[in-house]
């Protein structure tokens, strides 16, 4: 509870002098908007239900490919620890292509996808795989060996010590890829909706480009702040009760 009153204070402080800031012509609203006009673009385009259908658009692509991105990942990255030659091929490709920027598989994505939902799907696919094949391979060379040798005095054999021992003792690691790849998944969607257009749904970042295009930093700054918003929610709703959990069960929490 302390905790969200220092938050809560310290933004209002910070749009307190933003505003007082914004009122005396430190700079032109055409840089940087007041809240206040933030706060009626959010509002206006809530109430018309611009912001409303965007975010729809743009958490179901973002599902989409995110869902497919740790479909594929996750038994890659369980191959990749498993067997040497994937771990030095794949691994090296998965480890190198991470490093790579969101924006860099958008002309890719037009070229073979063109303006369309593929693209996007491609898009945010190839910025949440190769995080999850990074962690479920970190993830599982970190368990201790101790545990594959119980299992094995136990009975366990080949599969079974994968799902059953394995994958179990590695999800904390699988865990923060999915939560590193929601973070790559987000920024390669707004890379996408930024350069490719579809007609069947304008999503959030359509609406920041527009911003820009029409120099409408009110409605800029308020996409951002919507970005943000989301962003967090799906922070405290999705992984954090699974990491608090994960960490009861292994016995790390403070």
């Amino acid at each position: 509870m302390k905790r969200l009153v220092y938050t809560l204070g310290f933004f209002a402080t910070l749009l307190i002098v933003w505003e007082s800031l914004a009122r005396a012509g430190v700079w032109s609203a055409v840089l940087l908007p007041s809240p206040g006009s933030v706060a009626r673009y959010l509002g206006d385009s809530a109430l018309d239900g611009t912001l409303a259908g965007a975010s729809l658009v743009t958490l179901r692509r973002l599902l989409a490919g995110y869902v497919a991105g740790i479909t594929v990942g996750l038994p890659l990255g369980l191959f990749t620890a498993r067997f040497r030659f994937l771990r030095d091929t794949l691994g090296l490709v998965a480890l190198g292509l991470q490093t790579l920027p969101s924006v860099c598989w958008v002309p890719l994505a037009l070229l073979w996808f063109g303006q369309s939902e593929g693209a996007m799907f491609f898009v945010v696919l190839m910025g949440t795989v190769w995080s999850m094949i990074i962690a479920t391979e970190n993830g599982v060379r970190n368990v201790p060996p101790i545990y594959a040798r119980a299992a094995l005095t136990m009975g366990s054999r080949g599969l079974h010590t994968w799902l059953r021992v394995l994958l179990p003792a590695s999800l904390p690691f699988v865990v923060s890829g999915m939560k590193q790849g929601w973070a790559f998944a987000w920024r390669s969607l707004m890379a996408a909706e930024i350069y490719v257009t579809v007609l069947g749904g304008f999503g959030l970042g359509h609406l920041l480009h527009y911003g820009r295009e029409l120099n409408a930093m009110e409605q800029v700054i308020g996409v951002m702040a919507m970005i943000v918003a989301i962003g967090l929610l799906a922070d405290k709703v999705l992984f954090s009760p699974w990491e608090r959990f994960l960490h009861r069960r292994w016995g790390t929490a403070r």
